[in-house]
């Protein structure tokens, strides 16, 4: 695996692996900025700014943007998240030039114009509209902010309607003029690249990012909480958090290993008692998100309203029957093998290559090894998803439900028996 890094005078790192069976080449400019890193005035902003980096440039319109790169068959994308935000490229060796050309354009001279801030608005509004529209998508925001109330991490990437109509040109350039610095941005290339060429191209193209630190994002604190909406869908969605370890903590792929185990498969726990045993839902699953600060630990499950005590108390019971009884070598072996298996299957793709090899550099310092990987996986065993469950479990819960709840009763009575007793207390 050959995988190399260099820096510029600005502080921008470009780190590159150059995959020999691969014929084309994947890059992109990450920003170690997202949604976290905003304002409460400024809510939203981050993922408008993202929008709007497509729009024009002081050297090409919008449509000159999308034309070029794909008159030579490539393509262009972006995505906000809560920690970063992504401008990524996939084209021919050949049009790498290019490619990064119209990166480092979007990023360094978008012009804001005011007909296609205006459009992008519209666009944005209809995007949280579909959101509002999903159940899916509002649980998740209602869990979010349960876990992180009134902090940055715990609000929608989206913004709100309100916040988003705010916004003008001015907005979207302070929030670049302050997070869009060489030091906190990463450039990344994965396929048929050469990193002598790649760093050439970026001191001719990306030279002129400022060089000075960025503000340190709010701290995230979970805390846990409850919120719930009412809004008729035929389906109860519940979403369980659970406070769950940090990026950086020694037990941050256990988090990943018991997300797996529980509900990360067919043949996981939840999966097999929830819906095969029992019968209660479609889709029963588990995750684990993990900031540099802080993560939780997720369950989602969608069942009838009639049902909605019932599913949460069978899931209750499986938790709690894990975090007493442990897990068996088995069980471990399987989720240990779908990991690695979805880690080096990730590796194959020169897209996804170069995303992580961003999301290393800006979030652990370094291009993490595979085989280090490989080896964190392998080194959990039963006893820690056991402990790691049941600490996990003292924490405070995060409760989001969508739909109707039938038998709202019994369904508290559940709920109760999550909270432990300093939590009450407080």
């Amino acid at each position: 695996m050959s995988v190399t890094r260099s820096t510029l005078s600005n502080g921008l790192t470009i780190v590159s692996h150059t995959m020999p069976e691969v014929e084309t080449v994947s890059l992109g400019i990450w920003v170690g900025a997202g949604s976290r890193s905003e304002q409460l005035m400024e809510h939203g902003v981050a993922h408008f700014l993202e929008h709007m980096a497509f729009k024009g440039t002081k050297r090409r319109t919008a449509r000159e943007i999308v034309e070029e790169i794909e008159s030579v068959g490539g393509d262009l994308n972006a995505a906000t998240s809560v920690d970063s935000t992504g401008y990524y490229a996939r084209a021919f060796p050949k049009d790498l030039p290019l490619a990064l050309d119209i990166l480092s354009d979007i990023i360094l001279e978008p012009c804001f114009d005011g007909g296609e801030l205006t459009r992008e608005r519209d666009v944005i509004l209809q995007e949280i509209a579909a959101s509002s529209d999903s159940p899916d998508d509002i649980v998740y925001d209602f869990v979010s902010e349960a876990a992180f109330p009134d902090q940055p991490v715990g609000r929608p990437i989206l913004g709100t309607a309100d916040s988003v109509c705010a916004f003008e040109r001015d907005h979207l350039g302070s929030y670049l003029a302050t997070h869009y610095h060489g030091p906190n941005m990463v450039l990344a290339a994965a396929g048929a690249v050469d990193h002598e060429a790649l760093v050439a191209e970026a001191e001719r193209r990306l030279s002129g990012l400022p060089s000075d630190g960025t503000p340190t994002p709010q701290e995230a604190i979970y805390r846990g909480g409850r919120r719930q909406s009412d809004k008729p869908f035929e389906q109860t969605h519940l979403m369980i958090g659970l406070e769950a370890p940090a990026y950086h903590q020694p037990d941050y792929f256990t988090a990943q290993i018991l997300a797996g185990a529980l509900g990360g498969g067919m043949s996981s726990r939840l999966f097999q008692e929830v819906r095969e045993r029992r019968g209660l839902c479609y889709s029963v699953y588990a995750f684990s998100t993990g900031l540099t600060d802080s993560g939780m630990f997720v369950i989602h499950a969608a069942g009838a309203p009639e049902k909605s005590h019932e599913l949460f108390s069978v899931i209750r019971d499986e938790l709690d029957r894990a975090a007493n009884a442990g897990f068996a070598e088995a069980e471990l072996g399987r989720v240990k093998a779908q990991m690695k298996m979805g880690l080096l299957a990730a590796l194959e793709s020169s897209s996804a290559r170069a995303e992580q090899l961003a999301r290393h550099v800006l979030f652990c310092g370094r291009v993490l090894p595979t085989t280090e990987l490989v080896e964190r996986i392998e080194a959990v065993g039963t006893a820690d998803l056991q402990a790691l469950l049941q600490r996990i479990l003292g924490t405070p819960l995060s409760l989001a439900t969508v739909g109707p709840v039938a038998n709202l009763g019994r369904f508290e009575a559940v709920a109760d028996k999550f909270i432990v007793p300093a939590s009450r207390a407080a």
